[in-house]
């Protein structure tokens, strides 16, 4: 708080008031001393008592959607090895919006928990360049930070799904759609290129038809599958799910047809091995992702400088049924 009243060329009580949002400033005043807290990366304290002992214990970390069944075993992971560490874990979901993310991340380290471990929503962590200087530490996990050089913890999306693909086309199919997320999500935008590399691998034309990208609302999936399935001139025989919650919204699509599609989706879901057929699956390590993320982080807080770095985790190809089912003859 010296450091910015000596900013802004106001006192000490002029900076408390501003930040304790107290009458008694002028509106210019307050916009000077905020400009000031934004040039400095100044944040409110709310756990001096505490800081002053050295530590609060505590993590943060920010979800994409605590609902989401993938995030439940990264989740505990985190929580596990913050206990080991006599840590808290503080969590909150931003709902895949960025300025969420930006608020939740902030109200996190205003509460000064000691370290974050954040699934990136946006594509601009600048904003947390302050608290990083300031000795935050920092990890990323399943989508890289955006302009910024931080620690990162990745499932290999690309490998995955190529891996997912070849697989079709090993069981002889060669016209094979992919429906997964929003592109400009990392990790379905991986996911795609993993499709595309196998196809070509293979030789295997694309058609633009085959591939759409987008929301992940059932009806918008199922829409995009059955152009795929219904076209007249190049039908699909096998399909690829981006994700989970699309491999569930195309379960329940082939259900209802009578001529046999084959199915690999990325990520596993509860009771996919019991579907008739059981549903095959690019299996990504939850637990793992979160793991390896909050041990790179308390290795951080532990006093460890190293390099920031990009540690990919690898996935597993689980047949079950579903990618094997031969083209309609």
């Amino acid at each position: 708080m010296k450091d910015v009243a000596a900013h802004a060329g106001v006192g000490l009580k002029t900076v408390s008031r501003v930040v304790n949002r107290e009458p008694g400033v002028t509106p210019e005043t307050e916009h000077r001393v905020q400009a000031s807290i934004e040039a400095l990366g100044f944040r409110r304290n709310d756990s001096a008592r505490v800081l002053r002992k050295g530590r609060t214990a505590s993590i943060g970390l920010v979800l994409e959607d605590l609902a989401d069944p993938f995030y439940g075993p990264l989740n505990r992971a985190v929580e596990e090895v913050a206990r080991t560490h006599g840590a808290l874990l503080i969590n909150g979901s931003s709902a895949e919006d960025p300025e969420r993310e930006r608020e939740l991340a902030l109200a996190l380290c205003a509460r000064r928990v000691d370290g974050l471990v954040v699934i990136p929503a946006g594509d601009d962590h600048r904003y947390l360049e302050p608290e990083i200087r300031a000795g935050m530490a920092t990890v990323f996990v399943d989508r890289p930070a955006g302009r910024i050089d931080a620690d990162v913890v990745l499932s290999d999306s690309f490998g995955g799904a190529r891996a997912g693909v070849a697989h079709l086309i090993a069981h002889g199919h060669r016209r094979i759609g992919f429906i997964g997320d929003h592109p400009h999500i990392h990790t379905a935008a991986e996911r795609l290129r993993g499709y595309r590399a196998a196809m070509a691998e293979a030789a295997l034309p694309v058609a633009e038809a085959w591939t759409a990208p987008g929301s992940t609302a059932p009806g918008r999936v199922a829409a995009a599958a059955e152009a795929m399935l219904d076209d007249a001139a190049e039908p699909v025989t096998a399909l690829f799910a981006g994700n989970n919650r699309v491999t569930v919204t195309l379960v329940r699509v082939l259900a209802a047809r009578t001529r046999p599609v084959a199915l690999v989706g990325f990520d596993d879901f509860e009771l996919a091995d019991l579907l008739r057929p059981a549903v095959t699956v690019v299996a990504q390590d939850a637990a793992a992702l979160g793991r390896v993320a909050a041990e790179r982080l308390f290795d951080r807080l532990a006093g460890a400088r190293p390099a920031a770095e990009r540690i990919v985790l690898p996935t597993t190809l689980v047949p079950r049924g579903s990618g094997e089912i031969p083209p309609a003859g």
